[in-house]
């Protein structure tokens, strides 16, 4: 269920997104990022971390909401929105999914594995007990670019 909502908000925590994915990338990770967002206030932030932490979980999304679960105590994250800058993978979904995640807002949609419209439709599945309504296309441009610069320059 795509969602048009929030557009001033939306681009501020977009925004600190991209920061997140420009930091991952000066330390040498695929550029992207991610902040968890409740009642206005950005409670925790995430960039890729899996090659630094030799860790196949370690994507912005999950970074952001482990630290979230340790800050609250709590694995349920409900009334949350999750920023990303790329569409969220499967495996990512289903954390958000696991979290009760209130709300997804991403920049690129991902054609080799995005999880939300582009490959697989999970945030929405109707056999699962929760579903995560989000909006897409929020500061794409800007995502797809960081991706790019940062592959290119690996060629």
């Amino acid at each position: 269920m795509l969602v048009l909502l929030h557009v001033d908000a939306d681009l501020q925590f977009m925004h600190e997104a991209l920061a997140e994915a420009r930091a991952a990338a000066t330390i040498g990770e695929v550029p992207i990022g991610a902040v968890l967002v409740l009642n206005g206030e950005i409670v925790a932030r995430g960039g890729n971390r899996t090659i630094g932490d030799c860790d196949p979980t370690a994507h912005a999304e999950i970074v952001a909401l482990r630290a979230a679960a340790k800050l609250f105590a709590n694995y349920r994250l409900a009334d949350t929105t999750l920023y990303v800058t790329l569409e969220p993978c499967i495996m990512c979904a289903g954390a958000m999914i696991q979290a009760r995640v209130a709300r997804l807002v991403y920049g690129a949609d991902d054609p080799k594995g995005g999880a939300a419209r582009t490959c697989f439709a999970a945030l929405e599945h109707g056999a699962l007990n929760h579903q995560v309504p989000f909006t897409a296309g929020i500061l794409a441009e800007e995502s797809v670019a960081l991706l790019q610069a940062f592959f290119a320059s690996r060629r």
